[in-house]
């Protein structure tokens, strides 16, 4: 899933951004608020982290356009602030949750996990065929055999598990799994594809992530190579 990130404490940003990328997560981030508003515009994300203070425009403001723009995208507020008002404040513009600096990572994921359950999503569980992807839990497994995956291969198994059966192209996974500033060789996708389909497919005689040549991958539910 695709996180927006805006933070103008850049070892922060960085921060935030390194750790949830290791949890699977793809971030965007951006350091002031008119960057914000032009990224919620241009992208769709699962969830937005919104830090308080930015300038050009401050958080609470960020947060006002968004919900009267429309855009539902669960918000995560952060600041240094902690009084009563203050969070008042941030949930009354539209805000789904408040976190006061400093915070604990452990915690910060958890609530953004929990965040995005609440929004619908993170669903329980991903099945494809007996495939079961677990988006909260960051696991998968075949029946009952667990698969170990790296960080960018669940982010791409789940990219494909969410549009089951549909063609999804190269260019789509790069915008889903890598973040928006990657203008790198759009073939890494097939590098990870193949390493992924050796673990969720090969050793199961399974055929479940196809190639549709010239046009991108699908996951489907067929049980034979």
């Amino acid at each position: 899933m695709r996180l927006l990130v805006v933070e103008d404490e850049r070892q922060l940003a960085a921060a935030l951004k390194w750790g949830l990328e290791s949890n699977g997560f793809t971030v965007d981030v951006v350091h002031s608020g008119p960057e914000a508003l032009w990224a919620a515009d241009e992208n769709e994300y699962a969830a937005i982290v919104l830090d308080v203070m930015l300038p050009g425009l401050n958080g609470y403001r960020v947060c006002r356009h968004l919900r009267q723009a429309g855009n539902t995208t669960p918000i995560m507020m952060l600041t240094a602030k902690d009084g009563e008002y203050d969070q008042a404040e941030g949930l009354d513009t539209g805000a789904d949750d408040y976190l006061t600096k400093p915070f604990s990572y452990v915690v910060l994921l958890a609530r953004l996990r929990a965040l995005l359950r609440r929004s619908g999503a993170v669903r329980v569980e991903l099945e494809v065929g007996d495939l079961v992807i677990d988006p909260a839990a960051r696991t998968c497994r075949r029946g009952e055999q667990a698969i170990e995956l790296t960080a960018r291969e669940f982010a791409i198994l789940e990219c494909l598990a969410r549009r089951r059966d549909v063609v999804v192209t190269k260019r789509e996974i790069l915008e889903q799994v890598w973040d928006a500033h990657y203008d790198g060789d759009v073939n890494v996708v097939e590098v990870h594809v193949s390493a992924l389909r050796r673990k969720i497919d090969h050793p199961f005689g399974r055929n479940t992530l196809q190639t549709v040549r010239g046009m991108g991958y699908r996951l489907t539910g067929s049980r034979h190579a």
